[in-house]
């Protein structure tokens, strides 16, 4: 199948229309990717058989040897003749080997030991190879982008109004900070993913046959890939759901406020705001038939992708839910969770584009800031005057400013000719004289803040060195 007659626009506009961004996630989130961790669980099972003398060390070589050969057209031809996924790879594999040596593949597992604890690997794989160090990435951009605007003034908004002043590099430490939470939440979850080789019930039945201790060779089976048991090596026949729940909703999270940015950033595009904008290039087009249009297309992208994978969660908490040991009521609606993963990988490849190519706009900023320069000091002259003990400051600024509205005179002018005011101005410091002339001097820590904000998860994601 060509790759524009796809059903899905994940795979012909977004994943699969970027071949270097396409190659990183193929080996995790692709069909083929899956089957080739489900085969190397199942070489894994039968290492582990070898170790405990079920088998020779030759035939777990040989076997080893057979999976690597393992491909999923193979597997899913099988499928077709005998309608059974895990035993298809079974076939597949027991094909590749010696008559002596098949006996023991798939041996005293069953399908989910297999699917479960391949899901686990991979999506471990997953979060360390590509997702935590792609947000670290996008994060350390953060960073720079946020220290070098920590003095850059921006008028705050609250309900879509000018509020008080603060800088644009403190709106992006917040960022900062929520992004490099939802990093150490995630690489969190990964690791925390969990498989299991308990059998058709979960409770050990095959295992107990031959060992005394079958939690033991579970143990050891999965530290061959890196992986643990439940705390208590209890399940069904599945492994607890909420290993997977708690890294889909990690990402659900993070994929939130990656969203909640590009929200933000669209807005500042606005034409009446333009406080940031993209680098003029000419080759690209804004629209149709309005040549001079330049349009927040990323960050669009990233809310609209946003609004179609967040719901998947829905999904995953959905299929939490199996009858007693086991029903498939998940099977088909549990493989649509590496489309969330990959849609967020890709919002992240988006929005670190979009970094690079943002044009921070400061003199609109400072042109913004100035529009509400009199509304904005109503804050510090109430503050001030009730920190200095003036019995009603509140609605004492706020007559001010209604003075504002019938003399037409600014609230400055009305602030020192006020004789009720007057003895409690003559307190004011320096500095906050200052605030009430100039709002650029009334932007509190936020410079602090930002560079501590910066200097905090700079440190903490170091310790991740990209995994």
């Amino acid at each position: 199948m060509e790759l524009y007659e796809a059903v899905s626009p994940l795979d012909f506009r977004y994943y699969g229309s970027d071949p270097d961004f396409m190659k990183r996630l193929l080996p995790y989130v692709s069909e083929a990717g899956y089957v080739t961790y489900q085969a190397k669980v199942e070489a894994a099972l039968v290492r582990t058989l070898a170790n405990y003398d079920v088998c020779s060390s030759a035939i777990a070589d040989e076997v080893e040897q057979a999976v690597d050969l393992v491909t999923a057209e193979e597997v899913y031809e099988e499928q077709a003749r005998i309608r059974h996924n895990i035993r298809s790879l079974v076939n597949v594999i027991r094909r590749k080997i010696s008559p002596e040596a098949r006996p023991y593949v798939h041996l005293f597992a069953t399908s989910a030991d297999i699917l479960d604890t391949a899901t686990a690997l991979r999506f471990k794989a997953l979060t360390e190879n590509v997702i935590v160090p792609d947000l670290i990435a996008l994060e350390q951009q953060l960073i720079g982008l946020a220290r070098e605007h920590a003095e850059t003034v921006q008028i705050g908004r609250t309900h879509g109004q000018h509020a008080e002043p603060t800088t644009f590099g403190y709106a992006l430490a917040l960022y900062v900070s929520r992004l490099g939470t939802r990093i150490e939440k995630i690489h969190e979850a990964g690791q925390n993913l969990r498989g299991q080789f308990s059998g058709a019930v979960g409770a050990f039945n095959g295992l107990r046959l031959i060992h005394e201790h079958p939690e033991q060779i579970e143990r050891d089976f999965l530290a061959l890939l890196g992986l643990k048991p439940s705390d208590t090596h209890t399940s069904t026949q599945c492994v607890e759901p909420e290993f997977i729940s708690d890294l889909a909703y990690q990402i659900t999270a993070a994929y939130t406020v990656l969203a909640n940015f590009a929200d933000d950033m669209r807005h500042l595009y606005r034409t009446e705001i333009a406080e940031v904008g993209r680098k003029y290039n000419p080759q690209l087009v804004g629209s149709s038939t309005m040549p001079h249009k330049v349009n927040p297309e990323a960050y669009e992208n990233i809310k609209s992708l946003w609004k179609a994978f967040v719901p998947r969660m829905q999904t995953v908490f959905m299929d939490s839910i199996l009858e007693h040991q086991r029903d498939l009521t998940n099977s088909a609606s549990s493989r649509f969770l590496t489309e969330l993963f990959t849609a967020f990988d890709y919002s992240i490849y988006r929005l670190r584009r979009a970094l690079e190519e943002m044009d921070v706009k400061a003199d609109n900023m400072r042109r913004n800031l100035a529009l509400s320069a009199e509304d904005t000091i109503a804050e510090p002259i109430y503050l001030l005057m009730a920190y200095y003990g003036f019995p009603d400051a509140y609605d004492h600024t706020r007559k001010l400013i209604g003075q504002v509205h019938q003399t037409g005179k600014s609230l400055t002018t009305l602030l020192w000719e006020d004789e009720t005011f007057r003895p409690f101005l003559e307190k004011l410091t320096e500095p906050q004289r200052e605030a009430l002339r100039d709002p650029t001097h009334y932007i509190g820590a936020s410079v602090r803040r930002t560079h501590a904000t910066c200097d905090e998860w700079e440190k903490r994601i170091s310790n991740y060195n990209g995994s």
